[in-house]
């Protein structure tokens, strides 16, 4: 399958949510991340004038997967944070809420999934997307197109980094 002809398709964000000093800078997230995996590639990592981190891409070709990772900070956080806390606050421990209304920034970590240019998700029978690394035989499910593996690393890694909160906004849940 040739990168350059694949295109990313979005699946899913998650969000690491902490105060703003303790914004990791670049360094310590790409060093965090490719120690997590050696096999994750790091591109286009982007930071402040003072080094703090701002975005990074990292993609998992093995894994069907790439991770788009932002940095966030504003009044908009701050307040969507409080909307969370205030709804999720009978379902929380209450450091856990104390630590979302604290939390004035967060890591945006959006996860695609890698599919051939211009082929069709609900039309395309996997064979036809992946040709020889595609077994409809294979019963143990060996190949899965989109691994969560990348996504999952990239968010504990980050989690640690920052000692933030993960939160799903399409569950509206707190990750542990």
């Amino acid at each position: 399958m040739s990168e350059n002809s694949d295109e990313l398709h979005w699946r899913e964000t998650y969000f690491i949510l902490f105060p703003q000093d303790r914004r990791p800078n670049l360094e310590q997230v790409t060093l965090a991340i490719s120690g997590a995996n050696a096999r994750f590639q790091l591109k286009n990592p982007a930071g402040d004038d003072n080094g703090l981190f701002a975005s990074l891409l990292v993609e998992s070709p093995e894994d069907h997967a790439a991770v788009e990772i932002s940095y966030e900070v504003g009044d908009a956080i701050t307040e969507q944070n409080l909307e969370w806390a205030q709804h999720l606050q009978d379902q929380l421990a209450p450091e856990q809420i104390q630590d979302m209304i604290r939390a004035d920034a967060r890591l945006d970590i959006a996860h695609f999934e890698r599919v051939p240019a211009g082929a069709s998700e609900s039309t395309a029978e996997p064979s036809a997307l992946f040709g020889d690394e595609y077994d409809e035989d294979d019963e143990e499910g060996a190949f899965d197109m989109l691994d969560p593996t990348c996504m999952l690393t990239v968010v504990d890694t980050l989690s640690q980094l920052t000692a933030g909160l993960t939160f799903d906004p399409a569950s509206g849940e707190v990750v542990e």
